[in-house]
C-alpha cells in the first residue's frame, strides 16, 4: 500500500481537483429521459494517498486523450466524444466502512516487519490469488448493484481491493468489460487478481518477471510506468521557478519532502530532520527546502527550529500548488521511498535520498532504485549528513544518479494505461477478450518466484 505521499498535490486536493471524485455519468434529455453515457471507471482505496494520485493522474489522461484530436496521442484509437469518466474510492462502497488511513498506519510500528512478509509472499510467494467473487459478497455489494447500473466499457484499478471487487461484479453480472490492474510500486504482491486481470499496467521489466512465474501470460503485461499528473510530462523553468519562490539561483536547492498524508509513517523521517539541522551550516553552498505540506503545527516547529538555530541557507514552504516546477527547479531531493513520490521524482528528473528503514513495497522500491544507481538510501541522521557531505564535494554524483534515472522514467505512463484500456474495449466489443467462469474464490499454485529473499 501506499502511504506517505509528501503532499496533497493540486489535482488531487477535493477543492481543485479537475476530477471528480463521483462523475455523473447520465444527463436528461429534453424529452426527460434518462441518456446514459459511455463511462470508465477508474478506482483507488484511500489507503494514503498514492492509490489515489495515480488514479487522478489516468482520469486525467483519459480526458485528455477524449479532449484531443492530436494523432500522437490518440495513435489511431477512437475515443467517444461523450466519454464520462468516474473516480471512485472502493472504501466508499463497502457493507461495512472503515477508515483506509487509520489501517495503513497499523504497518508503520512494531507490525512492519509482519507487513514486510505478508505483503509480497505467501509460502515463499507461491499460493497466489486469481480472483473470485468473495469479497463482492463480503463486503461490496453496492459496488456489484453500481456496475450493474452503469455498464461500464473498462475498470482501471490502482489498489488490490478495487481490482479484486472489480473482478467479482464482472463475474457477478455476467458483464464483459476489461479490468487493468496499476500497481502504483516497483514490485507486485501476491493479492492481485493474477489470472483474472485482462492487463497489468507495470513500471519495470523485473515487476514482469514477477509476474510470468505466476502463470500471468506475456500478452497481459505491459511496461508503462507508474502514472503520474500531467504536470509531470511538462518542463519548467528552473531558474524562473526559484525566483518566484525565493529560492537561490547560485546554489544547490536540496528538497526535502517532509510533509504527510498520513503523519505517523514520518514520525522518523522528520526525527531525523530535526537531528540534522544542526549541522546544516555546514553546508554553504547548500540549501535546504522544508516541504511541510498541510501541515501547519510541523511548518511552525521547522520555521522555529531554524530561526534559533541561526540557519541562513532554510527555507519551509507550506502547501505547494505546482510540486512538479518545485521539484524539477531541485538540485536533490531526500524522501520517503513511496511509489508515487520516487515516481515523481523521475519524472522531474531529480536526484534522490531516500531517508528510512523500508518494508514492503517500499523495500522493493528502494531495492529496484538503488540497484540501477538511481537514488541512495539511508537510515539514519549520521548516514544523511555523511551522504549531504559526499554530495557536496561531488557535485557530479548526483549527475550519475540523473542519468541512471532515466533507464526507469517513465514520464507518459498515464497516456500510455489510457490508451491501452481504450484498445481492450476494442477487443472486448470484438470479444476478443478471455471470458472467465463464475468462482468464489480462485486461489492457485504458482511457479518458483523470480525474486526470492
Amino acid at each position: 500500500m501506499e502511504n506517505d505521499e509528501h503532499i496533497l498535490p493540486a489535482s488531487d486536493s477535493p477543492a481543485e481537483s479537475t476530477v471528480p471524485e463521483t462523475a455523473d455519468a447520465s444527463d436528461v434529455s429534453d424529452e426527460g429521459q434518462t441518456e446514459s453515457h459511455p463511462t470508465i471507471i477508474v478506482m483507488h482505496a484511500s489507503v494514503g494517498s498514492g492509490h489515489r494520485s495515480a488514479a487522478n493522474a489516468t482520469a486525467q489522461a483519459l480526458e485528455i486523450l477524449r479532449e484531443t484530436d492530436d494523432p500522437e496521442l490518440l495513435q489511431g484509437l477512437d475515443v467517444p466524444e461523450d466519454l464520462e469518466v468516474e473516480v471512485l474510492d472502493i472504501l466508499d462502497f463497502g457493507r461495512v466502512i472503515f477508515d483506509g488511513d487509520k489501517a495503513a498506519s497499523l504497518f508503520t510500528g512494531a507490525t512492519r516487519p509482519l507487513y514486510d512478509l505478508t505483503w509480497r509472499y505467501t509460502l515463499t510467494g507461491r499460493l497466489l490469488w486469481g480472483g473470485g467473487t468473495i469479497w463482492s459478497h463480503v463486503n461490496f455489494p453496492k459496488f456489484t448493484e453500481h456496475v450493474r447500473e452503469k455498464k461500464p466499457l473498462a475498470i482501471i484499478c490502482t489498489h488490490i481491493t478495487a481490482a479484486n471487487v472489480a473482478v467479482g461484479a464482472r463475474m457477478i453480472t455476467g458483464q464483459h468489460y476489461p479490468i487493468l490492474s496499476v500497481p502504483t510500486d516497483y514490485e507486485t504482491e501476491g493479492l492481485w487478481p493474477h489470472r483474472t486481470s485482462d492487463l497489468f499496467c507495470v513500471a519495470t521489466e523485473s515487476m514482469a518477471e514477477t509476474l510470468r512465474p505466476r502463470k500471468v501470460p506475456d500478452d497481459s503485461i505491459l511496461i508503462t510506468g507508474i502514472p503520474t499528473r500531467d504536470d509531470f510530462r511538462k518542463t519548467y523553468d528552473k531558474y524562473e521557478t526559484r525566483k518566484k519562490l525565493g529560492l537561490p539561483e547560485d546554489k544547490m536547492v536540496v528538497l526535502a519532502l517532509a510533509g504527510a498524508y498520513l503523519p505517523r509513517p514520518y514520525v522518523h523521517f522528520r526525527e531525523t530532520l530535526d537531528k540534522i539541522l544542526p549541522y546544516l551550516h555546514t553546508y554553504p553552498g547548500m540549501h535546504f527546502v522544508f516541504i511541510a505540506g498541510s501541515d501547519r503545527h510541523y511548518a511552525e516547529h521547522m520555521r522555529q527550529q531554524c530561526a534559533e538555530l541561526g540557519l541562513e541557507n532554510t527555507t519551509v514552504l507550506d502547501y505547494v500548488d505546482g510540486m512538479a516546477a518545485l521539484m524539477a527547479a531541485s538540485d536533490l531531493v531526500i524522501c520517503k521511498s513511496g511509489g508515487l513520490t520516487v515516481t515523481e521524482c523521475l519524472c522531474a528528473q531529480v536526484p534522490m535520498i531516500l531517508l528510512g528503514r523500508a518494508y514492503g513495497q517500499e523495500k522493493a522500491n528502494v531495492q529496484m532504485l538503488t540497484a540501477v544507481g538511481a537514488a541512495m538510501h539511508v537510515t539514519t541522521a549520521r548516514e544523511l549528513l555523511e551522504s549531504l557531505r559526499h554530495i557536496a564535494k561531488y557535485p557530479q554524483s548526483t549527475q550519475a544518479m540523473l542519468i541512471n534515472g532515466g533507464i526507469i522514467r517513465r514520464p507518459e505512463a498515464a497516456l500510455e494505461i489510457a490508451r491501452a484500456a481504450f484498445r481492450l474495449i476494442e477487443k472486448a466489443g470484438a470479444r476478443e477478450l478471455v471470458e472467465h467462469r463464475k468462482r468464489f474464490l480462485w486461489i492457485y499454485w504458482g511457479k518458483k518466484p523470480a525474486h526470492i529473499r
